[in-house]
């Protein structure tokens, strides 16, 4: 297969567009993130790269915490527009119709709409050179109870979660395999009885 070779680029994909929250739940903002990514487990660590631009970079730059918030499908629409408009213009929860509710461990509101959210409180800040990039510990976890049975397991699956790629927008599709699957043995054959004679 025969490649073409292409200037440096921000083609990782698909990557989540996640909707970030941040201020107060008496004065919110929203964004919405496609650069964001899961960087340790102990302690749970994420980041967030946003443009010093942005009217969300001040906010969570001065309180140094923020949530986010994945997207479903019927989200994607929101996400959208909180990519594409400013907070310094409109209210944006009040615009998509989303509603801002207090987080447990942070200043920043949660997404009531959104199946799962993630409490985040920043513990560094990288200058990248067009973003800069908030690394942050997630210190809670706020998850749709109708997505964990009756044991405590989380079922994601059944969000309808959505997915970013150059540019468009992708409601997340079939199950491929599970974590470790490639590698995992197979229960041995049960091998069929002889008949009487």
């Amino acid at each position: 297969m025969a490649k073409l070779v292409w200037k440096p680029g921000a083609l990782l994909a698909p990557s989540p567009p996640a909707l970030v929250s941040c201020g107060t739940v008496e004065a919110p903002n929203l964004l919405t993130i496609a650069w964001t990514g899961i960087v340790n487990t102990r302690p749970a660590m994420t980041y967030i790269s946003v443009r010093p631009e942005r009217y969300s970079y001040g906010l969570i730059r001065e309180s140094g915490e923020f949530v986010i918030n994945l997207t479903t499908a019927g989200l994607v629409r929101a996400a959208d527009f909180c990519g594409v408009r400013s907070g310094r213009e409109l209210d944006k929860f009040a615009h998509c119709g989303l509603t801002p509710v207090p987080a447990s461990e942070v200043s920043a509101p949660l997404i009531e709409q959104s199946p799962l959210s993630l409490e985040c409180r920043v513990k560094q800040i990288l200058p990248l050179g067009s973003h800069e990039m908030f690394l942050s510990e997630i210190v809670a976890v706020d998850v749709d109870e109708q997505l964990v049975d009756r044991e405590g397991k989380l079922h994601l699956s059944r969000a309808g979660l959505a997915a970013y790629a150059h540019g468009e927008y992708f409601a997340l599709g079939e199950r491929l395999g599970t974590f470790g699957f490639s590698v995992r043995k197979k229960p041995p054959r049960k091998q069929a009885g002889r008949r009487a004679r």
